[in-house]
């Protein structure tokens, strides 16, 4: 058997269809050892390619056993457990990176996202959109959208409160991962799918989507749009945003680097180098006319932001008193406050 890009065992939430519309995978594996891969694949009859297969209580515990002898204790551990449950399971084998097609392979890459397996853009999410189901997330769980108003009702009856937090095709992260050495404020907005490197605090109004995410440290009070990643050391201020691939940024990949600012409510749809700045309330786009300055604050050119797109220590102002918007070299890097990033 080739070896397999990413494999994993979960337990998920169905509806009375049998569609699946999440799964929790506990210890996702990437590029698994080729013992684990064998032991699963032998056991739940694996034949090839990228599948979700369905499992019985019975195979779970023979999973536990092949998974043992193989010399995969965590592995053989959660599958254990797995065998002790009622609820729907599953093994997810993926032989190659490629465009999901299923639910369960939809949330296997999403967490290999949110245990730092990978980073954005790290994995083949091509079409995820259109595989994932648009759920009501409860108190009581993910329930179909269909099936919603017959459990309001019978909650009622019971005397029960059937909360729906939200209605989304994405999970908070922190149902299914809280990574280690992070701070997160307000769990509703980093979603499952979310990179958060250690030493990275998310504020309140921060808000981190999938595919997106920090290196950390970082101080993020600001929006990190689909598919935008925040180098070490750089912090986004309250209110700021970042263009991602599903706002406007089309195929350009927005990022910025290492020891970057983004003001309050400032943002931008440019990738930035390191050490770059970008004052208070001022939103750069590619297209974007900035004055560029020399060190003596003589303009010697006019061009636009995607031209700079990438460049190191850049600061992007706006002339409080003719209102062009200019960039000239900054000289200072941002320096984090040790304090507020140790999150341990």
């Amino acid at each position: 058997m080739s070896k397999l890009y990413s494999l994993g065992l979960g337990v998920g939430t169905q509806n009375q269809k049998g569609e699946w519309l999440e799964v929790f995978y506990p210890a996702p594996l990437l590029n698994p050892s080729d013992a684990t891969a064998q032991a699963i694949s032998q056991t739940v009859g694996y034949e090839g390619g990228n599948q979700a297969l369905a499992l019985n209580k019975q195979q779970a515990a023979e999973l536990a056993k092949a998974l043992s002898a193989a010399g995969d204790a965590e592995q053989a551990a959660i599958a254990e457990s797995l065998a002790s449950s009622e609820r729907p399971l599953v093994a997810t084998l993926l032989a190659a990176d490629e465009a999901p097609t299923s639910v369960p392979e939809g949330y296997l890459k999403l967490h290999l996202l949110s245990h730092r397996l990978v980073k954005p853009h790290g994995t083949n999410l091509t079409g995820l959109f259109g595989v994932l189901a648009n759920v009501a997330w409860t108190n009581q769980g993910a329930i179909d959208l269909a099936e919603l108003p017959a459990r309001q009702l019978q909650a009622r009856l019971n005397g029960e409160l059937l909360d729906v937090a939200c209605v989304d095709k994405f999970p908070k992260m922190t149902n299914y991962v809280v990574p280690a050495g992070v701070r997160i404020a307000h769990t509703a907005r980093v979603r499952l799918g979310a990179y958060l490197g250690e030493g990275t605090t998310i504020m309140h109004e921060g808000f981190v989507n999938f595919n997106a995410g920090t290196d950390g440290p970082g101080m993020i009070e600001g929006r990190i749009s689909a598919g935008v990643f925040v180098g070490a050391g750089s912090d986004l201020g309250g209110g700021s945003s970042t263009m991602g691939t599903l706002s406007g940024g089309g195929n350009i990949v927005i990022s910025l680097g290492k020891e970057c600012l983004l003001g309050a409510n400032a943002g931008t749809g440019i990738p930035l180098g390191d050490r770059c700045t970008v004052e208070s309330g001022l939103y750069i786009t590619a297209g974007t006319k900035v004055a560029v300055l020399d060190d003596s604050g003589k303009e010697v050119d006019v061009a636009k932001a995607r031209d700079l797109a990438g460049k190191s220590d850049l600061l992007f102002r706006r002339n409080s008193m003719s209102g062009r918007i200019e960039c000239l070299t900054n000289k200072s890097s941002v320096q984090l406050n040790e304090e507020l990033h140790v999150n341990a």
